[in-house]
């Protein structure tokens, strides 16, 4: 099968939820024998000849991320009725280069990665009719924005940060409603983020393939780092609304109450692109943010517990993934393990309420029998369900049902 991927971003190096899931697709179908071109949005660093894809893929065409000011946004969001997500990559540049792929051969699927990449569909659909295409949905998109809105509506000081979402909402739930019904095969990430697109399609349809790791990748051991014998790993990108919104409301409500009972407590906040809103924890005692860094394994591997207090969002959480394949004990919310089996729940901790979170940290921390424990556990049922090995018939099945492959 020849295939065409187009990518927000470049999927590599693969450290960040979309870039996890997007490599591991792409790596999946390659060494399966399929034919893959990759288009993708990158401002030149890593060079793509220094990396992977250059043998997993026919050709690798980039395009620079264009930039969006807020006054930009601002007039969209006056003079369209497209939601913000569908205009954030419009791009001259990868306009030129996909219609240069398109003419120049013929794809028997095209793949787009995420909502923001479903908006070059008509062009594909005009410049090859009889390609099928695949709508990745990395989440339920219009459910996440909604979530949001049910969160800031609740604090009076972010009711016009609410008013947003609630339009950002009604405008993403149309645009992903009309994705959904163009597309030959939906692929959804979750059975709850399947259950919230396939209203939109006439048959129903939705495939899910969970987001995946190369679960053996977490075991190495290339550097080690000691953060202490209490410390507490989040990881993420850092200026994603769902995970400022997580270590705004843990470093409040929760470390507080964990350091009081065990003063030598440290939160490391590791993932790139920290926003503004976080400098403030960094004059907290314990609290260290790290930032870009190479591999968030030495990080977990380092980690007393894995927390994840996530309070919105939806598909499936790659950093837990990621926490669990590295032997983490993990205490996680209930937003935070949406999308997981009842047998990967079974292997967390799951809390919603601060109080309790802080006892169950606070005891672990206290048992490292119970913490190894806790680890081998996760990382055996992360292993049965979630590496690309077990994903990747699941989701050569799914093209199948759709007439693709």
């Amino acid at each position: 099968m020849r295939l065409l991927m187009l990518t927000p971003s470049l999927p590599y190096p693969p450290h960040q939820g979309g870039a996890l899931r997007n490599y591991g697709l792409l790596h999946s179908l390659s060494t399966a024998g399929h034919q893959v071109t990759l288009l993708s949005f990158h401002d030149g660093s890593p060079p793509v000849q220094s990396t992977p894809l250059v043998d997993l893929c026919e050709t690798v065409h980039t395009v620079p991320t264009p930039s969006r000011t807020s006054a930009q946004r601002l007039f969209d969001l006056i003079t369209s009725n497209a939601p913000d997500l569908a205009r954030r990559l419009r791009s001259s540049a990868f306009c030129a280069s996909l219609t240069a792929l398109l003419a120049g051969q013929m794809f028997d699927l095209v793949q787009l990665e995420g909502l923001e990449m479903a908006a070059w569909l008509p062009q594909v659909r005009a410049a090859q009719p009889r390609a099928r295409l695949c709508y990745d949905a990395h989440n339920a998109e219009y459910a996440l924005q909604r979530a949001i809105y049910r969160v800031d509506r609740q604090r009076p000081r972010r009711w016009p940060l609410a008013a947003y979402s609630l339009i950002q909402w009604r405008r993403i739930q149309a645009f992903e409603r009309d994705i959904c019904r163009r597309v030959n095969c939906v692929l959804a990430v979750s059975d709850e983020d399947a259950a919230a697109l396939r209203p939109f399609r006439p048959d129903g349809c939705v495939h899910v393939i969970p987001n995946g790791i190369f679960v053996s990748e977490y075991a190495r051991i290339d550097q080690t780092l000691d953060l202490g014998p209490n410390a507490l790993v989040f990881t993420g990108k850092m200026d994603y609304r769902p995970n400022v919104d997580a270590m705004l409301w843990f470093t409040n409500a929760v470390l507080p109450q964990i350091q009081r009972a065990i003063p030598t407590a440290r939160l490391y906040i590791v993932g790139q692109r920290p926003h503004p809103q976080l400098e403030r924890l960094r004059e907290k005692a314990g609290v260290f943010i790290t930032g870009w860094v190479d591999a968030v394994q030495p990080y977990l591997q380092a980690a007393a517990v894995y927390a994840a207090p996530l309070r919105m969002g939806s598909g499936t959480r790659l950093k837990i993934l990621e926490a669990m394949a590295a032997g983490c004990a993990v205490v996680a919310t209930s937003a935070a393990a949406a999308g997981l089996p009842a047998a990967v729940k079974s292997a967390l901790i799951l809390t919603d309420d601060a109080s309790e979170m802080t006892d169950a940290i606070v005891t672990l921390l206290g048992d490292p029998t119970r913490r190894f424990q806790l680890g081998q556990a996760a990382l055996a049922v992360v292993k049965s369900h979630f590496d690309w090995a077990i994903l990747l018939p699941r989701l050569l099945a799914a093209y199948e049902d759709c007439g693709i492959g």
